[in-house]
């Protein structure tokens, strides 16, 4: 019992340097809404439905206007240059 007690201090004292802390928004895997619409709508692009890439790049800058999407989106439904090569 008195052998555990050292041990036990030792992963009390440890245990913050464990805990994770929060990732810069650059290294976050998440996707938020804007991000998955232009996905589905790259999607619907390489499936050739042109109809639901379109309302689908609609609905992105409609709803999320501050996106770092809306501008690519604009571009896309203007045909100046296709969704996938929208960088």
């Amino acid at each position: 019992m008195i052998a555990l007690r050292p041990m036990a201090l030792l992963a009390l004292l440890g245990a913050p340097l464990q805990c994770p802390s929060r990732a810069s928004p650059a290294m976050t895997r998440e996707d938020r809404p804007d991000d998955a619409l232009w996905s589905l709508s790259e999607r619907f692009g390489h499936d050739g439905n042109e109809a639901a890439r379109r309302a689908t790049l609609r609905y992105l800058i409609e709803r999320y206007p501050t996106s770092r999407f809306s501008e690519r989106a604009a571009l896309a439904l203007d045909g100046a240059v296709p969704v996938d090569a929208v960088q």
